[in-house]
């Protein structure tokens, strides 16, 4: 009977780790909170960076004058501002985000900026309180990747859209195509020995593989579902500053390192920007980013 207990409390059968959603989407609400000021501090950048990719969504979401448009994960509000210039002020902008903070800046920018038709509130992704069938369009920039259950917030975008309304989201592709972050990532990774993430973890290169996408926005009922793959390199004067930008404002990347003591993270930065001076070019930097820009309609 002994060892009949023993068999069973062995290690080998031990239940594996489940992912936990709850626990994960208040981390990432805490690791943007912490980044708030730094994600906006970066706003040139981003808007160098992500800009051309965040025309196309908009052109591909059909965003003109006139146009309501819900921004999901809208962070610092830079994709905010670029919309609220295309709707005028006969159309309106309401950008969402988990993380108070950081829609905080999103705020301070419209107004900065003069647009009196942006509005911001504190929102789950997953669950869009917001009126049915309201919106012409609802855009997601680099955040649909971080949403546990992909499906459900697919879901509240779908009810929040007018019939014929568009969903437009931009993801990073693969880990290969995104050498500006996975290379980081990799090598946090193996310093900090971190086992690999678990079933159902979402993640930066979550919706990257070809066609995962695409499959998703039809899983969730969209119709005319339609892609562009398009390269976004992340230009500085140098692999240190990418480096700086990173560790500055990638919260995420602070969570994984978490676990090592101050010398362990200031090797493994160390050791990030070794790696990244591969793609230094003279005076230049060229991190390789690649984007996946979709669309699907109601």
């Amino acid at each position: 009977m002994q060892a009949t207990l023993a068999a069973k409390a062995s290690p080998g059968d031990r239940p594996a780790p489940r992912f936990d959603p709850v626990k994960y989407k208040e981390t990432t609400r805490q690791q943007w909170q912490t980044a708030a000021k730094a994600w906006n501090d970066w706003g040139p950048l981003l808007r160098a960076w992500l800009g051309p990719a965040t025309a196309m969504m908009f052109d591909m979401a059909g965003v003109g004058a006139g146009c309501r448009v819900l921004d999901v994960a809208a962070g610092a509000g830079d994709q905010t501002l670029q919309a609220a210039e295309r709707v005028g002020p006969s159309g309106y902008v309401l950008a969402t985000d988990i993380s108070p903070n950081i829609l905080d800046f999103a705020a301070a920018n419209a107004r900065r900026a003069g647009y009196r038709n942006v509005e911001t509130r504190v929102m789950d992704g997953e669950q869009l309180d917001v009126p049915e069938g309201t919106f012409d369009a609802v855009v997601s920039r680099v955040g649909l990747i971080y949403f546990p259950d992909q499906q459900k917030a697919l879901a509240g975008m779908k009810r929040a859209l007018k019939p014929g309304g568009r969903i437009a989201a931009i993801v990073y592709s693969t880990p290969e195509n995104n050498q500006f972050f996975s290379i980081p990532v990799s090598i946090i990774r193996r310093r900090a020995n971190l086992p690999p993430p678990l079933a159902g973890q979402p993640g930066p290169f979550s919706l990257g593989a070809p066609g995962v996408l695409e499959a998703e926005f039809r899983k969730a009922g969209l119709r005319d579902v339609r892609s562009c793959t398009v390269a976004a390199p992340v230009e500085l004067i140098s692999a240190a500053e990418c480096v700086r930008f990173e560790r500055e404002s990638f919260g995420a990347l602070h969570q994984m390192l978490s676990g090592l003591d101050a010398a362990g993270q200031s090797a493994a930065w160390e050791e990030i920007g070794q790696a990244l001076k591969q793609f230094e070019r003279g005076s230049r930097f060229e991190g390789p980013c690649e984007l996946i820009v979709a669309v699907g309609t109601k």
